[in-house]
């Protein structure tokens, strides 16, 4: 999991908006909406990098409806502290 999380907050181009996006579901589980508001970024940016988190198990959804609540997964949980170590990088 160490890896997939390296690759995927810091190996690649959209891996800082995907750090600001799973600091955020942890400070407050909410919307694919809500989070683009919240951040200052395209809708469709952030679901596709909510795509690409959940297709990683880093993020997962309430349910698959329109408006689903996303929130750090427990297996991205169990490492958070490579979570923490990896944002602190990428925000730099």
């Amino acid at each position: 999991m160490e890896a997939v999380l390296w690759q995927t907050l810091a190996g690649t181009r959209g891996g800082p908006n995907r750090a600001r996006i799973i600091r955020a579901l942890d400070a407050r589980p909410r919307n694919a909406n809500r989070l683009a508001e919240d951040l200052d970024l395209a809708y469709n940016t952030v679901r596709h990098h909510l795509d690409v988190l959940e297709d990683n198990d880093i993020v997962t959804s309430a349910d698959e409806s329109y408006g689903a609540v996303y929130l750090p997964s427990e297996r991205a949980r169990q490492h958070w502290d490579t979570v923490e170590d990896i944002i602190s990088q990428v925000e730099q």
